[in-house]
């Protein structure tokens, strides 16, 4: 991977107040940090970077830091993270991390097709992009920028895993070789079609099953309020005492 120039500036405030002047002044803040380095506070500007992002092909990217003030050092770093402005879209923070010319690193890399699979050309099958993304390890100027898999020999019910994908010199694939990366599925018959329907249109009846056993619950609780109070009234005249006889006098003989 070729590597971009691209310079920054040395960051002093990091107060949220003086972040919102340094905004409005065309900056954004960044910072840079890595293994063999300390963390240090920097700001780009938010022309630069986005243009950076925008004509590159993927979200690794690999550039030369020129830091004000640091002369003819620069700094090689992979582009780690951008934070952006959830409605606006425009780069808010962006994250560098340093790294060494002869230090391997692990990126995430997208995946692309090429040509067109037999299954699909001949049997009318799907290709079905399971992963638009993996994970390589290489030394930085080894790193690709994407990994084209041509999928032209795949007949229906096949699959390219992770480990069949070749990769460039020098670059290793990192995770379960086992994984499906690109496959090509059998085409949908109109009985599955219509079986699918079916299945989706079914949990519709549910809610009045629901509401009708709501409603039995509803009523049964209902009896059971309207009872409660003569309930009580027994209850109350169980345990009211008995009134005693009253006594006659006696006759005096």
């Amino acid at each position: 991977m070729k590597s971009l120039s691209l310079k920054v500036f040395p960051r002093t405030q990091a107060r949220r107040s003086r972040v919102k002047k340094l905004r409005a002044s065309g900056r954004v803040p960044a910072v840079i940090y890595g293994r063999q380095t300390q963390a240090q506070n920097l700001e780009v500007g938010v022309k630069e970077i986005e243009d950076l992002i925008l004509h590159s092909v993927s979200e690794t990217i690999l550039v030369d830091l020129a830091v004000e003030g640091e002369g003819a050092t620069r700094r090689l770093a992979l582009v780690q993270e951008v934070q952006h402005h959830p409605l606006s879209g425009k780069v808010l923070h962006v994250d560098f991390h340093q790294v060494a010319e002869d230090e391997k690193v692990t990126v995430t890399v997208p995946v692309e097709t090429s040509g067109e699979a037999v299954g699909v050309k001949t049997g009318g099958g799907v290709l079905e992009h399971v992963l638009f993304k993996i994970k390589v390890r290489a030394l930085p100027k080894d790193l690709p920028e994407v990994i084209t898999v041509d999928v032209s020999p795949l007949e229906i019910g096949q699959s390219i895993h992770l480990g069949e994908i070749p990769m460039p010199l020098g670059v290793e694939v990192v995770g379960d070789k086992k994984i499906p990366v690109i496959s090509v599925a059998a085409p949908i018959t109109e009985a599955q079609e219509a079986a699918a329907l079916e299945g989706a249109a079914s949990p519709l009846a549910e809610p009045e099953v629901l509401k009708e056993k709501k409603e039995e619950g509803e009523g049964v609780a209902a009896a059971g309020v309207a009872a409660k109070p003569a309930e009580k009234g027994a209850e109350k005249a169980a345990e009211k005492p008995a009134e005693k006889p009253e006594k006659k006098p006696e006759k005096k003989k």
